[in-house]
């Protein structure tokens, strides 16, 4: 009897064994990134045709993809939803988003289509509100032939990802049922993989992950005051923020895309890197020390599908240097790190 129960506690700790190390493996294939690291960078658009030259320094970065942006413009408490206007610049209208991606595609990179409304007199799409029901629904409809116009475009072209919208924090917190509707849509007249690039702040506010390929973070997360933190102080810093992004992937069972991520080259850059400061004082050291954290934080994790920087021009013998203080790595210390990373 003693032998008899001996082998069955044996076999029912195999069996449960065997259930708990399948359960793993199916987490797994739902929720981790199994394809090669998305090492990207937003290009910003051109007045006239995208050339192959504006690209070559984007190669030479080790980069292989792009995110290609076709703004549209509204107005502060206004319903409408513009684009492709005349005046507009040639690179932002559906014509130019059409020439920049053939280009593209034609030197061998992957691309993003990744529209964003910009809102006359404020800027930032993360407040914009309306007041009536009625003005929502007409911005619904203006705000969903914008992106059916890119998304039948991006399918056209056979565009690797397609980001749906970016940085409205109320309006994908408030109005859910929206989102759903225009992902159905999307879905029937774009074959390819979607993204939301959510704002940093409200990524666990967006209910609708679970329709999309890839949680998309604009991920400029405050880290710490320091005007040059080192890379450990940086990497601690980001520990907070990783947990919180780590178990939205795992809730949801996707992959994590950082649609945009970057710092500026000045003093304190990792304090608040979304604000916009031209009077900063330049610190490369700053810039670059940001960038190694978060690769060496985000980089090497299962459930991290990569990213892309924010910003890159195409004239890049005339942008960044040594005497800039914004956004662009090009011409400056982060430039190296980058490379090294892209290029693994």
């Amino acid at each position: 009897m003693v032998g008899i129960f001996s082998k069955f506690i044996i076999l029912a700790a195999v069996i449960a064994s065997l259930i708990f190390i399948g359960t793993l493996f199916f987490q797994g294939e739902a929720y981790f990134y199994k394809g090669s690291k998305i090492n990207g960078v937003n290009m910003v658009a051109t007045r006239t045709a995208l050339e192959d030259d504006g690209l070559a320094s984007v190669a030479k970065l080790k980069a292989r993809w792009i995110a290609i942006i076709p703004f549209a413009f509204s107005r502060k408490n206004e319903p409408s939803v513009g684009f492709g206007y005349n005046r507009q610049w040639f690179g932002e209208s559906p014509k130019g988003v059409i020439e920049s991606v053939v280009t593209a595609k034609n030197i061998g990179f992957n691309v993003m289509i990744k529209p964003h409304v910009w809102v006359r007199g404020d800027g930032w799409p993360g407040e914009f509100n309306l007041e009536t029901e009625e003005a929502w629904q007409q911005w619904q409809n203006d705000y969903s032939n914008y992106i059916l116009t890119y998304a039948k475009i991006a399918d056209s072209l056979s565009v690797d990802l397609l980001c749906i919208g970016t940085e409205f924090r109320i309006a994908a917190r408030e109005r859910p049922d929206f989102w759903y509707d225009l992902i159905k849509k999307v879905r029937k007249v774009y074959k390819g993989n979607l993204t939301y690039a959510a704002n940093w702040d409200n990524i666990e506010q967006v209910d609708f992950w679970d329709k999309l390929d890839y949680i998309g973070i604009d991920a400029y997360f405050p880290l710490t005051e320091s005007e040059t933190p080192s890379v450990d102080e940086l990497k601690e810093a980001w520990q907070i923020h990783k947990e919180t992004i780590e178990e939205l992937s795992l809730d949801f069972k996707k992959p994590v895309l950082f649609t945009e991520y970057g710092y500026k080259s000045s003093s304190a850059c990792c304090a608040s890197p979304w604000e916009e400061d031209r009077e900063s004082v330049v610190n490369m050291p700053c810039q670059r020390n940001g960038y190694e954290a978060l690769f060496a934080t985000f980089w090497q994790e299962e459930w991290f599908a990569g990213g892309f920087l924010w910003k890159w021009f195409p004239d890049n013998e005339n942008s960044g240097g040594v005497g800039n203080n914004n956004y662009t790595p090009q011409n400056k210390l982060a430039e190296l790190v980058i490379r090294e990373c892209y290029g693994r």
